[in-house]
């Protein structure tokens, strides 16, 4: 049987090549490439097209986030689980509303991630523990599963706009960020103009602390001790819990 191809995205290189190794030792695992951020992963993922894609979220130039968002956009049936290192609440509900098929926090062992992807693969969804229990919770109570509940204006921002954004909060000049996307100065300074003016945001430091605020960017990113977004919660999770698939009819 074909074994299932792998994409695996994640910034920190000695990370990225101990997930490698281990997922290599399954016989019915292929790892088909590597990406060290979002950008590289949307390159890599139409390059590749891989059955399942491994997911960083806290990545330079594009986060794991965006990443999943554009690949998703652009190849639907592809299967993303994300791995971080963040378990908050905002972040698991964003991923669920972008479509990821799981979420495993990086405490998961390898066995958790390797039976991950197979579900995965096979259109199921998987979560850690601690966030399964979180999603069921809310399903019982409200009737619906969670979805996005940062900051609205988020939501009606363009991708470019969120590309501009994370680049400027990591502090990027306006050179730097045309040059990696690919753009004009002027379009640059016209997203960033166009930033400020959706979000009532005057200032570089205010788009950076909002960046932080929605997830874009960690505060470690810019080496500032801006405190995060209100009412997130963290966990820890070993295991993995499967939850039947939402209902996306209609």
């Amino acid at each position: 049987m074909k074994p299932i191809a792998v994409l695996l995205v994640e910034d920190h290189t000695i990370v990225r090549e101990g997930l490698r190794a281990l997922l290599e030792m399954e016989t019915d695992i292929e790892v088909a490439g590597e990406a060290c951020n979002g950008r590289e992963a949307v390159r890599e993922a139409l390059r590749l097209q891989p059955d399942v894609i491994v997911m960083d979220l806290a990545m330079p130039e594009l986060n794991g986030l965006e990443g999943t968002r554009q690949i998703l956009a652009s190849r639907p049936r592809t299967r993303i689980v994300i791995l971080s290192a963040h378990c908050d609440d905002s972040y698991v509900e964003q991923a669920m509303a972008l479509g990821a098929s799981g979420y495993l926090v990086k405490q998961s062992s390898a066995h958790i991630l390797a039976s991950a992807i197979r579900t995965a693969h096979r259109g199921g969804t998987c979560y850690s523990p601690s966030i399964a229990r979180r999603i069921k919770a809310l399903r019982q109570h409200s009737g619906r599963s969670p979805r996005r509940t940062t900051e609205p204006d988020a939501i009606h921002l363009t991708p470019r706009e969120r590309e501009v954004l994370q680049l400027v909060a990591e502090g990027k000049p306006n050179k730097e960020t045309a040059g990696t996307l690919r753009i004009s100065i002027k379009t640059v300074e016209k997203h960033r103009q166009s930033l400020m003016d959706k979000l009532a945001i005057h200032d570089t430091a205010g788009l950076t602390r909002y960046a932080i605020e929605i997830g874009v960017i960690e505060s470690s990113i810019q080496g500032t001790t801006l405190p995060p977004a209100s009412g997130r919660r963290r966990g820890k999770a070993v295991g993995l819990h499967p939850i039947a698939k939402p209902d996306r009819r209609g």
